[in-house]
């Protein structure tokens, strides 16, 4: 691997008053990161405070005295939203919060947005991704502005879509204005979803991705270890080192010449270290990676409560 690659990696942190962005750039900070992802709200729900409360100003300030890039921050989409519901009402539900997701992006300086392409449930698959093709061009009509909506990889859990790259590319390929859309590549559920990720195997998955849709379309990408084996279909997280995806094939993602310069968030599970204390270790996965040296944190931190 190249001395000149450019690591970029950070993970999901919270927004939450009376800081909002303003706290979610301090949180990165503490975790010795240069990028990372927020929710702008609750992602279990749709309710969602005025952006005019998010103290931009102050967060790109930070930003900017740690170094940080504001071009490789990331949003993600609330899950609950479904552009591909087989029920009217919850397509447009989704839809119409997704326009306004998009403008909350732009409003916070952000380029990219993560979206669940969403479940089936109990439609084919033509009518499905024909759905959210739709909810997506209708909101690059209407929102003119940058924000690229990266469909993320998913594990195949339930009637999920989006779970290989053919499905991806069923998007893509009816996406009118094609700087508008990219992919989110998720380790875990890729690994759930039946991709073998060991270091030869990854690199025949990014040559297919790359003949099939083109690696230009890859934005972001969400590293997870993985609880479950390979094609489990569970969509269930584990911190690095911890799963069935080795720490040395999750290496060999974060650092691969083909991914350099990519945003690249954690979004691995807190750890309990006994029934009333649960913290995030994100600064130690960062760090983990940064050295490429796994070692056992939940050890250490359970020794030393």
């Amino acid at each position: 691997m190249s001395k000149e690659y450019n690591l970029i990696i950070g993970s999901h942190v919270s927004l939450k008053a009376k800081d909002f962005f303003l706290g979610s750039v301090k949180e990165a900070i503490s975790y010795n990161a240069n990028t990372f992802m927020v929710y702008t709200g609750a992602p279990q729900n749709t309710k969602r405070q005025p952006v005019e409360q998010f103290k931009i100003d102050e967060a790109f300030e930070l930003l900017k005295a740690n170094n940080i890039d504001p071009k490789n921050l990331v949003v993600h989409a609330p899950y609950i939203i479904n552009p591909c519901s087989a029920k009217n009402e919850t397509r447009k539900l989704a839809a119409d919060f997704l326009i306004k997701e998009i403008e909350r992006t732009a409003a916070m300086g952000i380029k990219y947005i993560v979206l669940h392409p969403g479940s089936a449930l109990g439609q084919d698959l033509e009518t499905a991704t024909k759905q959210v093709a739709y909810a997506l061009n209708n909101a690059f009509k209407l929102v003119d502005n940058d924000v690229v909506v990266c469909l993320e990889t998913m594990s195949g859990k339930g009637s999920e879509i989006g779970i290989n790259t053919a499905q991806l590319k069923m998007i893509i390929d009816q996406i009118e204005n094609k700087d508008r859309i990219g992919v989110c590549l998720d380790t875990c559920h890729l690994h759930e979803g039946g991709i073998d990720l060991t270091p030869a195997s990854f690199d025949q998955y990014l040559e297919d991705f790359d003949q099939q849709i083109g690696l230009e379309y890859i934005k972001v990408l969400h590293i997870n270890d993985s609880k479950n084996p390979i094609s489990s279909h569970k969509d269930r997280h584990e911190n690095l080192g911890y799963g069935y995806i080795s720490f040395d094939a999750l290496i060999h993602i974060l650092y691969h010449p083909k991914l350099n310069h990519l945003p690249k968030i954690l979004e691995t599970p807190w750890f309990d270290i006994d029934d009333q204390n649960s913290v995030p270790i994100y600064k130690y996965e960062i760090e983990m990676i940064k050295n490429k040296q796994w070692f056992d944190i939940k050890k250490q931190l359970t020794n030393n409560k």
